[in-house]
């Protein structure tokens, strides 16, 4: 707690003077000491059969009972900062939302900042510590997790991170995926869950690309490769302060916050979405963030191809109603003053080629993808004036050679496929969109129904295709 919050006397003299704060309560559910006074030896991962981590959104409370897990454990973090945060938001006027948050800065020296969205295994760590593999551009971290975002007395949209640290899967960040993160982790970091090399050092699966030949698991068990099961946990963590990142922004804890140029929404899809859109509007960008979705990969996880829907990658953490959450940020954008409004995209990283293989690099090399978005926020403020995109029946798309793919080894035809929109596949997802919507009832905005209609309507619209 001490490393993901900021903790000061300032905070107890507020609410000893009578400010309010939200109330929260943390047990494992395994005393050692019994009501009758009988003592119990402890254990390394104590923790109560029946758990309970609840949120009361209404009267601003949380409990959390029985479970020694980080997530469940660490009360500001998803509980307050995202699931209490967001029903306070909705009250007050402003938005906590499940976002990165970096600055970009072009080769001109001209800063921009972009919030965004992705659900679990979308790359949202890896780009906020993202290394540009474009020169002359630079990417800086302010937050890997949350951001909390308020309309100023200009029409701007302000963000800051209110975290201290961060909280991160250790399985797959390493060397090759995100030597930032890496760095990050040199020293005075907490390991939850991970394994044990001989030499007493950590590793998980994905942080070096050799294996070490005998390990201490995660359980305490004696392993080698030839187990055949995970030597660390697959949601093993670390826990580090946010100071320690490489990337981190000198002025990442600004109380005033950061002006929020861009907002992007992303998801895993093999198929369908291209690699970057710009939204037509505002609403269309909530259009966006709402149908957020991810394909299964592995029957595990249900049938393979099915759409798992997470809009604004914020399923498991509104503190309220979906569709309700849809319609304040409809709300908060007509406060923002139209010319300095954030520019909505979307993104997607992981759509895949007739032969199953990745059409798009990824890691550093989304830099290029970033590069673009900011030229077209440029375009939107007549900083730049030549021509960026093309409309297309999804949103604006890169066009000609805006998108930069200089030096890249991209097989033949990759870059038409990954702009290829399907008419007829997209009325499919049309139809799958209607039907999601309907889970919510009357409760879905009418502009988010007319942009369902609008996106059909450029659908068969031949002069898009």
């Amino acid at each position: 707690m001490l490393t993901m919050t900021r903790v000061n006397p300032e905070v107890l003299r507020r609410v000893a003077a009578g400010e309010e704060f939200v109330p929260c309560v943390h047990s494992v559910g395994a005393p050692l000491v019994a009501a009758d006074g009988t003592r119990t030896d402890d254990v390394p991962w104590p923790c109560n059969d029946l758990k309970y981590i609840v949120q009361f959104p209404q009267s601003r409370e949380i409990w959390s009972y029985g479970s020694g897990y980080g997530g469940n454990a660490l009360l500001g973090k998803k509980c307050f900062a995202l699931r209490i945060a967001s029903a306070m938001a909705r009250d007050e006027g402003w938005l906590a939302e499940h976002m990165l948050l970096i600055r970009i800065t072009t080769p001109e020296g001209r800063p921009y900042h972009v919030a965004a969205a992705f659900p679990s295994a979308c790359g949202k760590t890896n780009l906020a510590m993202l290394q540009p593999t474009l020169p002359g551009w630079k990417v800086e971290t302010l937050g890997d997790d949350i951001v909390w975002m308020k309309p100023d007395d200009d029409g701007r949209l302000r963000a800051i991170n209110p975290e201290a640290g961060f909280f991160g899967v250790a399985p797959g960040t390493g060397e090759a995926t995100n030597p930032v993160a890496v760095e990050t982790l040199r020293q005075d970091v907490i390991f939850t869950n991970v394994a044990l090399t001989d030499d007493g050092d950590v590793w998980w699966e994905g942080l070096t690309d050799e294996v070490p030949e005998h390990l201490v698991d995660w359980q305490g068990n004696d392993w080698t490769p030839a187990d055949g099961r995970p030597a660390a946990h697959p949601n093993s963590r670390f826990t580090v302060a946010a100071a320690q990142c490489p990337t981190i922004a000198d002025d990442w804890e600004t109380p005033e916050g950061v002006t929020v140029d861009a907002i992007v929404f992303g998801g895993r899809r093999a198929t369908n979405v291209p690699l970057v859109a710009q939204a037509y509007s505002w609403a269309h960008g909530v259009f966006l963030g709402a149908t957020v979705s991810s394909e299964r990969t592995a029957a595990a996880e249900g049938k393979v191809g099915e759409l798992r829907r997470d809009p604004f990658a914020m399923l498991p953490f509104a503190g309220y109603n979906m569709a309700d959450h849809w319609a304040h940020w409809l709300r908060v954008g007509d406060t923002l003053d139209p010319d300095t409004r954030p520019t909505m995209f979307q993104v997607n990283w992981f759509r895949r080629g007739a032969d199953g293989s990745f059409l798009w690099p990824g890691f550093g090399e989304n830099a290029r993808v970033l590069a673009w978005m900011v030229r077209q926020v440029e375009r939107s403020r007549a900083v730049r004036l030549d021509r960026g995109a093309r409309p297309s029946p999804v949103g604006l798309v890169p066009d000609g050679d805006a998108l930069d793919t200089t030096g890249l080894d991209l097989a033949e035809g990759a870059l038409d496929e990954l702009f290829a929109v399907d008419p007829e596949r997209w009325k499919g997802e049309c139809d799958l969109t209607e039907q999601f919507f309907a889970t919510f009832d009357e409760r879905v905005p009418t502009a988010l129904r007319e942009q369902l209609q609008h996106l059909r309507d450029r659908l068969d619209d031949e002069r898009l295709s």
